[in-house]
């Protein structure tokens, strides 16, 4: 298993926290590396970013910054970068909410310095939420993610009644609750050590995975309720010779078809890698389990050891990162269709000294504009991560913040060029609209909508969301 050093240095603070791209012309196909992380910026990337209201990217760094101990930072589609404010070793990413504040862990720091969930506004006041305190869980390394109820569920990879990990809820308050303590089961079979996000699902349950634990102690898919009840449906290696893989440190995605869709680090069944080389894999709401890909199969030129989450995109096709492989060894950005067909779309350190970037834990995520945005741990100008944007020629889209409510709850779309649009529709039914910005409209869910597309009409044509939005009853 791979593990990532802790950068101690600790420059003098630079007074300039903003900074220019360095962009290349846009092509059908095209790679541009946006910025280079320094100390005074943030360093060592390893949470996804997202794209916020105001169409900009925003992401953590669990190093550097004024003090050394991580930040928060905004980025421009075109790579100019801001610091928002310092956080102690905030491993994840953000999340967002309808009302524009952000919300996040810390996997050290707070009261017992056992880790905090906590608020940022996007002028940068900060608020701690809950501190841990070895009891109720111990180092969340994963991003949180709101349910319909409006609550923030998470996991930490320690602590909790077992010492082995937790399940958590907070409320918008901060009134905390622990759903499930890991290794509560008879040998572990229910896993340990969540490393990865909770979803949820369109039954209104979280799926998760945890990188150690079950059956066979290589890890385990799991369904929790918002109650706290929990459903193992998968343990890894229940193959012969772990064919199916192990080690999941990503989270799940629900994809279109209602599957879930995730990868392993290590096992498959090719042996071009000590313990496997790792996994695409699918698994029903019920536990049906398939391999989709087994990573290596031409020689690691397609990549090895898959680290991070998919994404599903507009085209329907999987898109993420490998952590090395490649190649020159050192990562990829690849499309996976459903069926299991891969393209390599970039393999990094194509240059002396990888400017480019060097080794991916996170995924790319797809932003409004229909280019991926992603980073790299290392690598770069000052070799210490990259930010990154890479175009395949799909179109523009618009996203829902969230992308789940109730009839008459307020809900944001996200997308660009959205000055002049003339209407908004809930799978086909008319919603009253602002045009608050080119980059996001509010609405509110329309009575008598149901589950499917958002679209906007705009002077430049009718822009889709790139998921069902799902109507609560």
């Amino acid at each position: 298993m791979w593990t990532i050093p802790r950068i101690l240095a600790n420059p003098a603070c630079a007074l300039l926290l903003f900074c220019l791209a360095r962009a290349s012309g846009a092509s059908a196909q095209t790679f541009t590396s946006l910025f280079s992380f320094g100390y005074p910026y943030g360093c060592v990337p390893q949470g996804a970013l997202i794209q916020g209201i105001d169409g900009n990217l925003y992401g953590t760094t669990p190093n550097g910054g004024c003090d050394n101990g991580g930040t928060v930072f905004k980025i421009t589609p075109d790579g100019r970068l801001t610091t928002l404010v310092g956080l102690d070793n905030p491993n994840a990413g953000l999340i967002q909410t309808v009302d524009g504040d952000f919300y996040g862990t810390t996997s050290e720091g707070g009261t017992d310095n056992a880790g905090t969930v906590f608020k940022l506004t996007p002028a940068g006041t900060l608020t701690t939420l809950h501190s841990f305190d070895y009891k109720d869980g111990w180092y969340p390394l994963a991003s949180l993610v709101q349910g319909d109820d409006g609550n923030f569920y998470g996991t930490t990879v320690e602590g909790g009644a077992y010492g082995k990990g937790t399940v958590f809820k907070v409320t918008p308050d901060g009134v905390f609750t622990t759903l499930w303590d890991f290794c509560h089961l008879s040998g572990c079979g229910d896993g340990v050590s969540p490393e990865s996000a909770l979803i949820e699902g369109t039954d209104g349950n979280f799926y998760g995975t945890t990188a150690a634990g079950g059956a066979h102690r290589a890890g385990t898919v799991f369904r929790i309720t918002p109650t706290g009840n929990l459903t193992r449906l998968y343990s890894f290696c229940s193959q012969s010779g772990c064919a199916d893989g192990w080690v999941p440190h990503a989270s799940l995605i629900q994809a279109t078809d209602g599957n879930f869709y995730g990868t392993t680090e290590v096992g498959g069944t090719n042996p071009g890698c000590p313990d496997g080389c790792g996994t695409v894999f699918k698994i029903t709401p019920t536990g049906t389990f398939t391999t989709i890909y087994n990573f290596c199969a031409r020689g690691c030129a397609e990549g090895s050891y898959a680290y991070a989450p998919l994404i599903q995109a507009t085209d329907g096709n999987f898109y993420s990162t490998t952590f090395s492989g490649g190649i020159y060894s050192e990562g990829i950005v690849f499309q996976l269709t459903p069926g299991g067909t891969l393209t390599t779309l970039h393999a990094f350190c194509s240059k002396a000294g990888c400017p480019d970037g060097e080794i991916l834990q996170q995924p790319v995520v797809q932003e409004t504009d229909g280019r991926f945005y992603g980073t790299t741990e290392y690598g770069g100008t000052n070799s210490l991560g990259t930010v990154f944007a890479l175009s395949v020629g799909l179109g523009p889209f618009v996203r829902t913040q969230p992308t789940a409510a109730k009839a008459g709850m307020p809900v944001n779309i996200l997308g660009k060029s959205l000055n002049g649009a003339t209407s908004v529709t809930f799978n086909g039914i008319a919603a009253a609209f602002t045009v608050e910005s080119g980059s996001l409209i509010r609405t509110s869910v329309p009575e008598g909508a149901s589950t499917g597309l958002v679209q906007v009409a705009t002077p430049s044509g009718t822009l889709s969301s790139n998921v069902p939005f799902r109507v609560i009853p």
